[in-house]
């Protein structure tokens, strides 16, 4: 999402913050670059225009250009008013589950990914929030559209309304809402039918249903691949039907992300969520500080530390820190590691929420380092012994021509592998007497600060969201130097997974 934009942005903001001193003509003619790659993103034109204008009103004074570091100042303004368009008001992921069962009533266009993304929904509220859920489908035009949500209701452990053939969309929501009232539901999500394009039957039958629902929260789910359509069909639903928010889907997919920034603007409704990909844990808050963030190449440390938090396990975390804080750090160690960022998105998820990396995460793709390599040297770690993976000093050219062999790979990759453990493991050893490597793991692992895990260590697992904040902060700050280059950035962040950080030391 929003790589074209951020790759864009960065070429003129770099250029900016170089330039030293800056007159009114170099800030309009960076403004005339900005708006042309707003429109390339997709952003809409009057949006793309308001947006120039504003920052050009901010950007121009003497305040700015006569200002120590106008660059800068000139990227502050952008990034601030990036966040005035892409905020609603209120929190994105605060949903109206008052006084239950609340109803939430999901709307939108055929094949925009309605089913799946309130599973995903449900899903959240019944992990993140402890809600019962009850899903219901009023889909009785595309064929299977009532069987696909009950095989979803089944696979997040939720229960879903028993379908009733021949009943109309009207009469399966009353049917849900007497169901989610003695059922004692929290939430009572109702999934309407879609069309391949607005017209007059959909919009009736979906106003029948509201009005019966009398839902809390409407959402409309929009496919972002359809760029400027989006904010069309966003702009029709909200004045027909009134809505309260937007998820928009297979942002995953979308390298301009347009649409994003435009629908705020033009329907006045917040962005509550989006959709990252087919899995039922695949949805993310819609944060405007951290969207605007990434998009100017700023990252988004704090995503980093909730994908920490969400995919370590307690028990592996508590272990580990227990090792890294002795010096001890061995293959085994570094497969948890290679595996640990797989489970966060790969490398170039992780890159692109690190400040500064984003635009070098393609460059690192092209020079090899990719989550292919990743799965490489996994495959290598498993095709040792116990023994050797925990004494990687067993490993003489008998032993690693077979277990190249068993990896399918060549040996040379092999001694790629062991150099980069030697280099992590001396790191690790440095960190572990220097007392680096207590806030760096408490700072990524989540591991708990009394009862079983290391003195004085917060828990991640159980923070609310201005501790999160505090420790992303943290995090950030003990980064340093991210806009270096690429080896040197990465090997000197005791933040990241080792398993990040020692694989761009130079070999």
């Amino acid at each position: 999402m929003f790589e074209s934009l951020s790759e864009r942005l960065g070429g003129v903001f770099d250029r900016l913050t170089k330039a030293g001193a800056l007159s009114e003509a170099d800030v309009d003619a960076a403004l005339r670059e900005v708006r042309t790659a707003l429109l390339e993103a997709d952003v809409s034109l009057n949006v793309a225009r308001d947006f120039i204008k504003a920052v050009k009103t901010r950007a121009t004074g003497q305040a700015v250009t006569k200002s120590v570091t106008p660059g800068q100042q000139v990227v502050k303004i952008v990034h601030d008013e990036l966040i005035a368009v892409l905020a609603g008001e209120g929190q994105a992921d605060a949903l109206k589950i008052d006084n239950p069962p609340s109803t939430i009533l999901m709307v939108g266009l055929q094949g925009s990914g309605k089913t799946t993304t309130t599973a995903k929904l449900a899903k959240r509220l019944k992990e993140k929030n402890n809600k019962r859920v009850l899903l219901a489908s009023l889909d009785t035009n595309r064929p299977a559209a009532m069987e696909q949500l009950a095989i979803l209701a089944g696979q997040i452990g939720v229960d879903s309304l028993p379908i009733v053939k021949g009943e109309t969309a009207v009469q399966i929501a009353k049917r849900a809402k007497t169901q989610a009232s003695f059922g004692g539901y929290d939430v009572l999500f109702l999934d309407t039918a879609g069309r391949m394009h607005i017209d007059e039957v959909l919009m009736d039958e979906i106003q029948s249903v509201r009005d019966i629902a009398q839902p809390r929260e409407t959402l409309l789910v929009v496919d972002g691949l359809t760029g400027q359509d989006a904010v069309n069909v966003a702009t029709e639903f909200n004045d027909k039907v009134g809505i309260s928010g937007v998820v928009l889907t297979r942002m995953d997919g979308d390298g301009r992300g347009g649409a994003a920034l435009s629908m705020r603007a033009v329907t006045g409704k917040p962005i509550r969520f989006v959709g990252m990909g087919e899995k039922m844990d695949a949805l993310e808050t819609f944060d405007p500080d951290r969207v605007a963030g990434r998009i100017l190449g700023m990252g988004d440390i704090v995503a980093l530390v909730e994908k920490a938090r969400e995919t370590f396990e307690a028990e592996q975390s508590e272990r580990m820190a227990r090792r890294f804080q002795k010096g001890l750090f061995n293959l085994n160690d570094l497969r948890m590691q290679l595996e640990q960022m797989l489970k966060m998105g790969g490398m170039q998820s992780i890159m692109g929420m690190l400040p500064g990396m984003g635009g070098m995460a393609k460059a690192a793709e092209k020079a090899g380092f990719d989550d292919k390599m990743l799965k490489r040297q996994i495959a290598l770690i498993q095709s040792m012994t116990k023994k050797e993976r925990a004494n990687p000093d067993l490993l003489q050219a008998s032993r690693k021509r077979r277990i190249a062999k068993g990896a399918g790979l060549e040996v040379s990759e092999l001694n790629r592998l062991l150099k980069q453990h030697q280099q992590m493991a001396e790191m690790m050893k440095k960190m572990g007497k220097g007392g680096m490597m207590k806030q760096a793991i408490a700072q990524m692992m989540g591991t708990k600060g009394s009862g079983g895990g290391p003195a004085g260590m917060p828990d991640l697992k159980n923070m609310d969201p201005a501790q999160l904040e505090e420790a992303a902060k943290a995090m950030k700050s003990g980064m340093g130097g991210l806009g270096a280059s690429l080896p040197k950035s990465l090997g000197g962040m005791s933040s990241l997974p080792s398993g990040l950080s020692g694989m761009f030391k130079k070999k």
